[in-house]
């Protein structure tokens, strides 16, 4: 694939993972609890992953090393950010968290500080102001929070998300994944966090019996699941094309889909706080990306 492929490819991934975002808003309009969307986000994954290990012949180890990984990529790369910001976007504009979801690689940086991955950057201390002054600007009234009292609380809520997605990188770089490639832990976590995920709908009463019938807030959450393992498939396909630089540019562009796919499906609007907030949020992660030498960043599963 050449280099204008591999910029529609880009943009493609970009519109899908944007698109999640809108879908997850009309998931839980009906009052669908966090526990049973993400057992069937999980159980999803799980298949779709394991339909596409099958035809490529591809096998799924289950040693202790391996199983490790799996638990705790589904832990904090599903089942916990996904608890928080799936409670969060009840009360938030979708177009709100897809800007306060940009922050995972200012999130990253000093978490990689702690654990001696990276150096001390000036560049990169002012990218981490600029995401603060911007998340500082999205919690003013004037930003396009909705009217009702203490929702600034739903924006830190919100941030609990970003912070595990960036640890989880942290943990990889840190870590490793005993030897499995990208495909293998999200198949593995798949399954393990719908094992996970199973008891905690059933018991809390939040488990969803397709067979309630499927309206429109099933469906998205269906669709959102089926994107999100088909671009993730296809980022980790692009890493491995195009390298991780290239690829994580993919970051700004869900983005801009996200809140573009919200004024589109959701009529949401915003106050021009909101455009200022999210310049400064998307130029703090221009700032603190990754250099060419830098491992490819791991998306949340």
């Amino acid at each position: 694939m050449g280099r204008g492929g591999s910029l529609i490819l880009l943009l493609v991934l970009g519109a899908g993972w944007g698109l999640t975002m809108p879908l997850t808003k009309i998931a839980v309009s009906t009052g669908h609890g966090h526990f049973g969307l993400i057992f069937w986000q999980m159980a999803i994954g799980a298949l779709c992953m394991g339909a596409l290990m099958a035809v490529l012949g591809r096998r799924l180890p289950w040693r202790r090393d391996a199983l490790r990984v799996y638990v705790i990529i589904a832990l904090i790369g599903t089942l916990l950010p996904n608890t928080a910001s799936l409670q969060a976007i009840v009360h938030l504009p979708s177009g709100m968290t897809s800007v306060l979801l940009s922050l995972i690689p200012m999130m990253a940086f000093p978490m990689a500080l702690l654990l001696r991955l990276e150096r001390f950057r000036m560049q990169r201390l002012v990218g981490l102001g600029c995401g603060l002054a911007g998340v500082l600007i999205l919690i003013m009234p004037e930003a396009g929070l909705p009217a009702q009292g203490g929702t600034w609380v739903w924006v830190l809520v919100a941030l609990i998300a970003p912070a595990f997605y960036a640890f989880e990188g942290n943990f990889v770089a840190r870590w490793g994944t005993a030897g499995l490639d990208a495909a293998q832990v999200l198949c593995g976590a798949s399954i393990v966090g719908t094992v996970m995920s199973l008891p905690l709908a059933v018991f809390s009463g939040q488990f969803i019996w397709p067979a309630q019938g499927m309206a429109a807030p099933e469906w998205a959450q269906v669709a959102s699941s089926v994107i999100h393992v088909a671009v993730y498939t296809g980022y980790v396909w692009l890493v491995g094309r195009a390298g991780p630089v290239f690829a994580v540019q993919v970051s700004y562009l869900v983005t801009g889909f996200g809140v573009l796919w919200a004024m589109l499906i959701l009529g949401e609007s915003y106050a021009a706080h909101f455009w200022v907030a999210m310049g400064l949020v998307l130029g703090g992660v221009a700032l603190v990306q990754p250099r060419p030498a830098d491992p490819a960043p791991v998306v949340p599963a």
